[in-house]
């Protein structure tokens, strides 16, 4: 007899019907399920859910998913991405396993934990209503004699992770040769061809060419209490990559410290430093940063493929009447245009693609960056350099000295830096520079509180720039519905607006890794400073009247241009709520 799930909760958890009564009322505007909205919401943890399923269905419950005697590795006939995507992984055992190497504790029946289960094959779900998904599976890998176990996620991908002819190997061989794990990387190896016999260098090598295959920009290395971590950035979004044993941690930080020339026996303090590798035909720039935390060194590596071009003002994802807007702003002979957003946003590509459209023989382009990400011909770069005192102030204080037409402040950090910059830009310079705020009208607020004075803003700002990146929907496996008119009321949007338009949400293939997304584009919020907007500074600089004025000179705000390209069939609703703000 299958119970109700809520029934099991509220007996085994406590759990009340009010929180019950808000799942189902979400359920019924997102169509998630009751489970993953509780656990969303913090009323349930997963381990509690999967204890609730594992009553209602029958199936076993098994925290760890033990690999010491696994037989075989099916990941070789079924893609990983799906695998991950569904959060199922079959494991076929040659031995018995033992309900304490499965992390089963006894509660009531003190005989659990010396329960055996027979060899055979198992495929663990986090899910058990993954008909469909586990179907696919079974025919995939060819089997007909299996049984289903629950477990967690965390647990599911470190099973998909640590293949016996990958990670998991790596880290045997590990155990064997413990004396030789740390080596020096030769200049700019090309990765694919490293044949290196040692184990830590083969899984650091396998870390970063996997990541790079999947367009990742970073790479986390995360240490905690029990666990250690490894994860990267796609399109915005971290996915665990890996989640090796514990005891590796100092190697393979150590190795990559090694790598980036920075000292290894120093763990107290934060590091910075960069190597450069090939993988095929790519060169790649790769800059390390390292903290010390409570359970060991954190490292985060940048990947930067140099091998890519830069981007064209048209392909940065603005419509033609912003794009025209655009390049009338960028043509002004004097004056400061701002860039804002968080980091990671698309700012600096953005100004790349600005400096190149107008990189001509005739006008003398300067910069001052931290990091510089490419290489323009044509155009001066320096770079900042704290240890000698070359901050962007005292960079930017030269740079005038060197008559120049358009200059680029990598970021304006400081008052002295804001201060400079105005003045460049009220003597005939064209300046660009970057700022982390939310909005358009936030970079007022944000240059009057290092303390610039509002007078010299309105005088010299053309317009501000706010920008975020949303992933774009994959051509090959989007699927047109209709949204939820509720849905879209309770965001602030008319039904109606979608009537005349296809509207795709993402479902995931092999060509996008199935998260049903592939690459980025911008959405964009230009403020230009009119004369109604420079007198309003002039009285206040609170953000949100500015921005209120803004609006009703018709500005488009991010969340606007962002449902924009939700009609245009580019990307999704849900990826613009994800990156906007109302």
């Amino acid at each position: 007899m299958i119970h109700r799930l809520t029934d099991i909760l509220k007996d085994k958890f406590g759990l009340n019907e009010d929180h019950l009564a808000e799942a189902r009322r979400v359920r019924g505007e997102t169509g998630n399920s009751i489970g993953q909205i509780l656990i969303d919401q913090k009323n349930l943890s997963e381990t509690q859910l999967l204890e609730a399923l594992s009553v209602q269905y029958g199936m076993p419950y098994w925290p760890k998913l033990p690999f010491n005697n696994t037989e075989s590795d099916f990941t070789d006939k079924v893609s990983i991405q799906f695998l991950k995507k569904y959060h199922i992984v079959p494991l076929e055992y040659s031995q018995p396993i033992s309900a304490k190497d499965c992390g089963m504790t006894p509660q009531n029946d003190p005989q659990t934990e010396t329960t055996q289960f027979a060899p055979g094959c198992i495929i663990a779900t986090n899910d058990p209503l993954n008909f469909q998904p586990l179907d696919d599976l079974v025919k995939a890998i060819g089997i007909d004699d299996y049984r289903i176990v629950l477990s967690t996620r965390e647990a599911i991908v470190s099973a998909i992770n640590l293949r016996r002819d990958s990670a998991e190997q790596l880290v045997q061989d590990m155990e064997e040769n413990g004396s030789n794990i740390i080596s020096e990387i030769e200049e700019t190896a090309d990765l694919l061809d490293d044949t290196s016999d040692a184990p830590i260098i083969k899984l650091v090598n396998h870390i970063i060419s996997q990541s790079i295959k999947a367009r990742a920009s970073d790479i986390h290395f995360e240490p905690y209490q029990n666990s250690f971590t490894v994860r990267y950035r796609v399109d915005g979004i971290l996915y665990d990559l890996l989640t090796p044993p514990k005891w590796i941690q100092p190697a393979l930080i150590s190795r990559v410290k090694v790598m980036a020339k920075m000292n290894i026996a120093e763990k107290r303090l934060p590091q910075d430093g960069r190597f450069e590798v090939k993988i095929g035909d790519q060169d790649i720039d790769v800059r390390v940063s390292t903290i010390p935390t409570a359970f060991g060194e954190r490292l985060v590596l940048r990947l930067l493929n140099k091998s890519g071009s830069l981007l064209e003002l048209q392909d940065l994802g603005l419509s033609p009447t912003r794009l025209k807007l655009l390049k009338r702003l960028v043509s002004t002979p004097n004056g400061i245009i701002l860039n804002t957003g968080p980091t990671g946003s698309g700012k600096t590509t953005t100004l790349y693609a600005i400096l190149s459209s107008i990189n001509e023989p005739n006008i003398n382009i300067i910069t001052i960056e931290d990091p510089i990400e490419y290489r323009i011909n044509g155009i001066s770069q320096i770079q900042v350099n704290p240890k000698i005192e070359l901050t962007f102030a005292r960079g930017l204080r030269s740079i005038v000295r060197q008559d120049p037409d358009v200059i680029l402040v990598g970021e304006i950090r400081d008052k002295e830096t804001a201060e400079i910059a105005v003045q460049s830009a009220l003597t005939g310079h064209l300046v660009f520079s970057t700022l982390h705020t939310n909005d358009s009208a936030s970079a007022i607020t944000r240059l009057v509180d290092m303390g610039v004075e509002p007078f010299l803003i309105s005088s010299s700002i053309l317009a501000v720039v706010a920008q975020r990146l949303v992933r774009v929907l994959c051509e090959d496996c989007r699927r047109a519905y209709i949204p939820n008119p509720i849905y879209l009321k309770s965001i602030g949007f008319s039904p109606d607006l979608f009537k005349a338009h296809t509207v795709y949400k993402a479902v995931g293939c092999e060509n996008c890794f199935n998260t049903g997304y592939r690459g980025r584009l911008g959405i964009f919020e230009i403020m230009v400073l009119t004369e109604r907007l420079k007198s309003l500074i002039l009285k206040t600089f609170d953000s949100g009247r500015i921005k209120n004025e803004a609006v009703q000179q018709k500005m488009r705000t991010l969340r606007q241009d962002g449902m924009q390209k939700v009609l245009n069939g580019l990307t999704t609703v849900e990826e613009v709520l994800r990156v906007t703000q109302k």
